[in-house]
């Protein structure tokens, strides 16, 4: 029988990256030689490498050279992501409210999985980094997972289908507009998270609801919402 389930995005939802992350896309572009448009972080957040590169950078749409940048990429964004973590300057953090919003809904029978945009190997990193993170979701659909991107709902509905759910009963968590737009062509209820966006910017792609973060989420809220 199908079920609720809590889908998250990861970058902006649960943890704060965005500073590793344009480190790597600047030490990316110093190490090729390539150029980086003024708004390109802002453009790409929440979207895919493999359409960041060809359509926002502009680089290259050579499959494997696509491929090899998108690579380095991540290489780097962990090396910077473990650095800062190790250093406490702040190039990775936790996100208020992950913790005890996912064990509340753990606890009033409501699964967390993770929908993204990021490879897996950077969860993994995560993970290491963060005690007790991982045991907090009961599994994850990654960039390598899915053949479309956001605003495609594709990686929110593989993931809410590997806990049995039903996307007309279930949540979807996220900060940005791609992200926001995929959650609710899925048929999701979808919570907008002011963590990257100003709310009067989310407010126009109409989510159901818009927080300030997950700390502002209140696990029987979701419970209250459901059928029965």
């Amino acid at each position: 029988m199908a079920r609720a389930v809590a889908v998250f995005d990861w970058d902006g939802v649960v943890i704060d990256s965005a500073r590793a992350h344009e480190l790597s896309w600047e030490g990316l572009a110093a190490s090729e030689g390539l150029p980086l448009p003024p708004d390109h972080f802002e453009r790409g957040f929440g979207k895919r490498n493999e359409f960041i590169i060809p359509e926002i950078l502009g680089w290259t749409r050579d499959p494997a050279e696509i491929r090899r940048l998108a690579d380095r990429k991540e290489a780097l964004y962990r090396e910077h992501a473990r650095r800062g973590r190790a250093a406490g300057t702040g190039e990775i953090r936790l996100l208020p409210g992950v913790m005890e919003l996912t064990a509340g809904l753990r606890s009033l029978g409501v699964p967390c999985v993770i929908g993204t945009s990021t490879p897996r190997e950077n969860l993994r990193m995560s993970f290491s980094l963060f005690e007790g993170l991982e045991g907090m979701f009961a599994g994850a659909v990654a960039s390598e997972d899915v053949t479309r991107g956001k605003p495609d709902p594709e990686v929110f509905l593989k993931a809410c289908a590997l806990a049995g759910g039903d996307p007309a009963l279930s949540f979807v968590f996220e900060d940005s507009f791609s992200g926001i737009q995929a959650g609710l062509a899925g048929g999701f209820t979808t919570v907008a998270l002011a963590t990257t966006n100003a709310p009067g910017a989310l407010a126009s792609l109409r989510p159901h609801r818009i927080v300030k973060d997950l700390s502002e989420v209140d696990p029987a809220w979701i419970v209250r919402g459901l059928p029965g």
